[in-house]
Order: structure tokens, then C-alpha cells, then sequence
């Protein structure tokens, strides 16, 4: 089978620069936000090829997947894998 196209949502672009300009501003540096990124392109890369890893959510077909300190939220088909949100786990639900 072919690997899956990951579609990233425009609501996730933003999280995920939110979380990589987190980390620049508190290290006042970008190498782990390098990293980062790297972490979570090759996280998502693998949930391409093995999408029910996650577990499933109470809604249908949303699944997470816990990446270190991150939760990424998806959906997939045969032929795609859609990043619906990127969630720091340490983050307050209210905020």
C-alpha cells in the first residue's frame, strides 16, 4: 500500500508554530524547536504508515497519539492522514 498523504489543517500550522515560537522565546534560541519540529514531521511520517496506533477518542474516526508531551489528533483515510490538532499535555485546558 502507499504511504499516506498527511494534510496538515490550517488550525494545526498554528498550534504548531505557537508551540516552536513557545520554545524560541523561552530558550531564546531555535535549536529545540529544530528538533521539535523534526520530532513531530517524523512522528506524524510514522502515524502515516501505522495510523491505528492511536488510540481512539470519543469521536468518530478522531484518534490521538501522545508524542512526548504532545497529543496529535487525527483522522485517516486509505489514502490520507489529516493532523486535526497539536496539543501540549502540560498546557491548562482553560487557557
Amino acid at each position: 500500500m502507499a504511504k499516506r498523504k498527511i494534510i496538515w489543517t490550517q488550525k494545526t500550522n498554528f498550534e504548531r508554530k505557537e508551540i516552536l515560537e513557545y520554545w524560541i522565546l523561552r530558550n531564546r534560541s531555535k535549536n529545540f524547536s529544530i528538533k521539535l519540529n523534526k520530532f513531530i514531521v517524523d512522528a506524524t511520517q510514522a502515524l502515516a504508515e501505522h495510523p491505528t496506533i492511536g488510540r481512539k477518542t470519543n469521536l468518530e474516526n478522531v484518534r490521538v497519539k501522545i508524542i512526548r508531551d504532545y497529543l496529535i489528533f487525527y483522522e485517516f483515510s486509505e489514502s490520507e492522514l489529516v493532523i486535526l490538532s497539536i496539543w501540549d499535555g502540560r498546557r491548562d485546558i482553560n487557557s
